[in-house]
Formats: structure tokens, sequence, C-alpha cells
């Protein structure tokens, strides 16, 4: 049976969260790093963000009238929540998000330059092309840590391999040819360029002492 639903834009998280208990799973965390899991945030926390719980009416599904509705689909909000993982590093995590993840990789936190600009990044709305833009930002700047860190620990990088240049060579040889003449005519302009400045550069200092 079929059964019409009026649309509401409106953000009714408030209605659904307040007459909802839900059991304090947060786990234990330690320096600065704390901060609430999900299930301890009230509905005033949800509410700051635009559009949250837009969908969580059951009187206001945006799939009518194509969809047999039951009413189960809206008791999937209300699982008892994992206890979550204790939060003992730093966690960046999105600004439309109020807190973090139940459960998180901790194996690579921000560190170092590529971390600042993941830091900067993470100020900004996933809608905002300043955030993804800086993610990228930082994992070419995270790269260069990573050889300079290889160095550091006696290890040389196989840099072709690694990069796939091998396979590169095997399937696109003249793709590779182009980009290594590219890349030669540039370093050689570089160089040409650096050569005559310090020549320029020379023979002034020679007329200058002359004088």
């Amino acid at each position: 049976m079929w059964r019409k639903i009026p649309i509401r834009m409106e953000n009714t998280v408030n209605s659904i969260s307040e007459n909802k208990t839900i059991p304090n799973t947060t786990g234990a965390a330690s320096g600065n790093y704390g901060m609430a899991a999900d299930a301890t945030m009230s509905a005033e926390d949800y509410s700051r963000i635009p559009g949250w719980g837009i969908d969580a009416d059951d009187e206001n599904d945006p799939t009518y009238p194509m969809k047999h509705y039951t009413g189960a689909d809206h008791q999937r909000i209300y699982y008892e929540k994992p206890p979550q993982q204790p939060v003992d590093i730093e966690i960046l995590h999105s600004i439309e998000r109020p807190t973090v993840s139940r459960v998180y990789g901790h194996t690579l936190p921000p560190k170092g330059l590529s971390g600042v600009i993941r830091r900067k990044a993470f100020q900004y709305s996933e809608a905002n092309a300043f955030h993804w833009m800086g993610l990228i930002l930082a994992d070419r700047v995270n790269m260069v840590e990573g050889l300079i860190e290889d160095f550091r620990n006696g290890h040389v990088p196989n840099i072709f391999a690694e990069r796939g240049w091998n396979a590169e060579w095997k399937y696109n040889k003249k793709g590779v040819i182009k980009e290594v003449l590219i890349g030669a005519a540039l370093i050689t302009g570089a160089i040409a360029y650096s050569a005559a400045k310090k020549k320029r550069n020379k023979a002034k200092l020679l007329k200058a002492v002359k004088r």
C-alpha cells in the first residue's frame, strides 16, 4: 500500500534526538586529544550543521512516492553504537562532523610540514576547494618527507620501481621518452639561465671594480 508523505524541508533532528535515550559509550582518551563520541552529542550540537537530520522525520521521506514505506528505515538510527576507540593522538576530521569515528587509523598522525598543511586544509569545509587542494598538496609534500626520512635512515629508495616507471616503460615508451625530454629541456634551460645570470653579475662586479 502506497502512502502519501508530505515533504517538509526542515531540520527535524531536535525532535528525534530529544526523545531518544542513547547509552554513553565514550572511550577513554588521554592527553589533549579527547573528543566526545557521537552518542554523547546533544541535538543542539548537531543542529548547528545546516541540513543535518533533514531526512530523519518519517513523514519527510525524499523517496516519495516511489517507495513502499514501512517505517523500518528510520529505526536504524537508534542502533546501539559500539565503544569509542580511545582518542590518544591527533585526529583531523571534517568540520561538518562534530566528532571522530568510532574506529580510526592511528599509525600515521599528521606531522611535519605536511601535517601543518593538513591542519589548515581541515579548517575549511569539504565544499571548499581549499580543503581538497590543501590535502592534495599535503600528500605531495609528505612524499618528499618520506624520501628524506628514507635517506636519513640509510635506506635508498628505488624511485624508478616505486613510481611504476618499469610498467610505464613497458607499455608507454613514447610517453616516457617525451616526459624525459621535456624534463631535460627544463633542467637545461634552468642551468643555462642560472649560468647566464652569474655571468652578468660577475661582469657588473668587474665593471664596478674598474671604476
